[in-house]
């Protein structure tokens, strides 16, 4: 399937998808049916009985005008109308709701999680400086640490094997290669057994890089990730690569603290580079060095605090994170994997459309109550009046005519109002 087609699809699944509030309408509208049938045999019997001649004249038209005014269809649409604008209002903001249930939650979030790499940081890392040791040249490192990283999907892997490329460096054969998640790479260069990545994967390996540890704190403080290459258990070099954030990270962050919403950020960088990042974009609490498979935990944890969580990712290891979330929200620039694992995606991965999607859901919500209480209020208001409570005091019947336009009316009333989303601006 193209990708239209897969957003078409999406769409429509979310719109026709019913939230906790749509079961509750339909099952006061399965006892409402019922009860209009009970009230309509009442009315008849009672002006039968005891309503003016001809009794049993009268008491045919109040029963059947009770029939004709109620109107189950006004409740049974409340929520299902507001909910199709609502999902198609989003998609014109470049918001896909993937599922309808998630428009229910999106305006009750109290904690917002986002993955630092490719959500908050344009996810396009470059190398911004080499250091070396042990009379190892900038290119020799630089070369040696590509010809690892060339097996890797990662997006620090594309940034030093773009850093290569740029510098006309040829690639080295590498062998024996492992990729060790939340760590690093090991392989073999030039029959020498090579690691590049974290201090976390250097300790593993009994390598000491206590010769390092400045520059490492250095680069980490400007905002970079460093990462140590070494060579035969020896350290030859750091090849420190910076994401830089996105221009609305800051505004989507100030606009989420502004609604009320507690923002961190989770990442596997080490404490100083997310403490830089996270200063960038404004966010004050993080949850560094956080291995991929430990995110979901860090989300379960959050949520036993008592907060309605909502994760944003984009990543294959943000999936169990998205999946876990009361809501996952995935970026569109994002893998297919953290997609199909989320119930909203932003398709141009701008994060001012999260503040956007919580207002939306805010509105969509504050939207259908407005459609229940109206089509509840009228009904609660017509039927007695169909059923003849005005006669006895102002000599009043409502003639079935008028009680028809006014079901109709009620049902266009319900359209109307949840149209009103369409020109929502959000």
């Amino acid at each position: 399937d193209t990708a239209l087609a897969q957003i078409i699809n999406s769409v429509r699944q979310a719109q026709s998808a019913k939230p906790a509030i749509a079961r509750l309408a339909d099952n006061i509208a399965s006892v409402f049916v019922p009860a209009v049938v009970a009230i309509s045999v009442l009315t008849f019997f009672i002006w039968g009985i005891w309503g003016p001649e001809p009794s049993w004249g009268y008491a045919f038209v109040t029963a059947m005008t009770v029939l004709v005014i109620a109107c189950p269809c006004a409740l049974g649409l409340a929520t299902p109308i507001s909910v199709m604008v609502g999902v198609g209002r989003a998609a014109q903001s470049g918001i896909l709701i993937r599922n309808g249930e998630a428009l229910q939650i999106a305006g009750r979030i109290t904690c917002l999680i986002v993955d630092k790499t490719g959500t908050i940081t344009e996810g396009k890392p470059k190398v911004t400086e080499l250091v070396t040791y042990h009379g190892f040249t900038q290119d020799t490192v630089l070369q040696i640490a590509a010809s690892v990283e060339s097996g890797s999907e990662h997006p620090l892997a594309a940034a030093v094997l773009n850093a290569a490329a740029e510098q006309q460096l040829s690639l080295i054969p590498a062998q024996d290669f492992h990729a060790i998640s939340g760590q690093g790479i090991t392989a073999e260069v030039n029959s020498q057994r090579v690691l590049f990545g974290n201090p976390l994967l250097l300790d593993n390996n009994t390598i000491s890089y206590s010769q390092c540890v400045g520059d490492l704190e250095r680069l980490a403080k400007l905002g970079n990730t460093p990462m140590l290459l070494a060579v035969d258990q020896k350290v030859v070099g750091i090849v420190a690569v910076a994401d830089p954030i996105k221009p609305d990270s800051a505004k989507a962050v100030q606009q989420l603290k502004d609604n009320g919403i507690k923002v961190i950020m989770v990442t596997g960088d080490n404490e100083t580079t997310a403490r830089a990042i996270a200063k960038q974009a404004g966010i004050t609490e993080i949850r560094a060095q956080v291995l991929p498979q430990d995110k979901a935990s860090v989300v379960k944890d959050i949520q036993q605090q008592g907060y309605i969580t909502c994760m944003v990712g984009d990543g294959i290891n943000d999936a169990p994170a998205l999946a876990q979330a009361d809501i996952g929200m995935a970026i569109g620039t994002g893998t297919d994997i953290a997609i199909e694992s989320a119930d909203m995606v932003i398709l141009q991965g701008s994060l001012v459309k999260i503040p956007e999607a919580i207002n939306l859901s805010k509105a969509t919500m504050s939207n259908i109550k407005q459609n229940l209480l109206g089509a509840f209020f009228y009904n609660v208001i017509s039927i007695p009046v169909a059923a003849g409570l005005l006669y006895p005091f102002f000599g009043l019947l409502l003639n079935p005519m008028i009680a028809g336009a006014a079901m109709a009316l009620s049902s266009v009333t319900v359209v109307t109002n949840a149209n009103r989303l369409r020109w929502l601006k959000i």
